[in-house]
């Protein structure tokens, strides 16, 4: 668990695992106790995988330049918006006419998703001889886990903080998306979300930050203006 410190879900789900491995040693008499039981989750925190904010976009862009693996895999993530275990499936035979089509792994729904001008430019550099965007060394598709573990080294190589994670784009493309004003329905169709809550709290954050700015405008402006007031003739 402990080596699994910056990854609190991954430990917890690989506890999870371990316990049901000793609950039933102990059922089948292998073991006559169960180790795990002393064993707590980790806290992750309310909101699950960090979002990644526009500085720390920026920086893996600097680190990883258009034309390698790691920025294809970076632009896929951030402009789909899809989970892990969809864009290790992308590839040519998904594109045409500069959209996107797949079906959700998690869910089975089938999206269209038209691609930003980044991602056109980022796909263009992809071989055609693959069945994916994001091949292995081997040239085999990525499993979602071996992906995130590869991705995660990537994110190591451009010093960013510990714990951003493929899913966190996700995030940041949700994020963007109610920046710029868009409705919970519409990020709903470009990511794919089912659950109308979790899509709200995009909102909501967004709405707080516009609030936060305009009320910073009136602030200033009201200071400028008493300012004028009390300036002597």
């Amino acid at each position: 668990m402990a080596e699994l410190a910056d990854r609190p879900v991954v430990a917890n789900n690989w506890l999870k695992t371990i316990k049901i491995l000793m609950r039933h040693s102990v059922e089948i008499g292998l073991r006559g106790d169960d180790p795990t039981l002393c064993i707590k989750k980790m806290r992750t925190g309310s909101t699950g995988y960090a979002p990644w904010m526009e500085d720390h976009i920026e920086q893996f862009r600097e680190r990883h330049p258009e034309g390698t693996k790691a920025r294809l895999a970076l632009e896929l993530l951030l402009y789909t918006g899809k989970r892990r275990s969809d864009v290790v499936r992308m590839g040519w035979q998904h594109v045409k006419e500069g959209v996107i089509t797949v079906r959700q792994s998690k869910t089975g729904t089938q999206l269209e998703i038209p691609m930003h001008g980044d991602l056109r430019r980022a796909i263009e550099t992809a071989p055609n001889g693959n069945r994916t965007f994001l091949p292995t060394e081997y040239g085999k598709p990525f499993t979602s886990d071996g992906f995130g573990n590869w991705f995660r080294d990537r994110v190591v190589d451009a010093k960013l903080p510990v714990g951003l994670a493929a899913h966190g784009l996700r995030k940041a493309a949700c994020r963007r998306l109610a920046e710029a004003g868009c409705t919970a329905p519409q990020i709903m169709a470009f990511s794919g979300h089912k659950n109308l809550k979790e899509v709200q709290t995009y909102i909501q954050a967004a709405e707080q930050l516009t609030l936060g700015r305009q009320a910073l405008v009136k602030l200033t402006e009201s200071h400028e203006d008493r300012t004028k007031i009390v300036k002597p003739a």
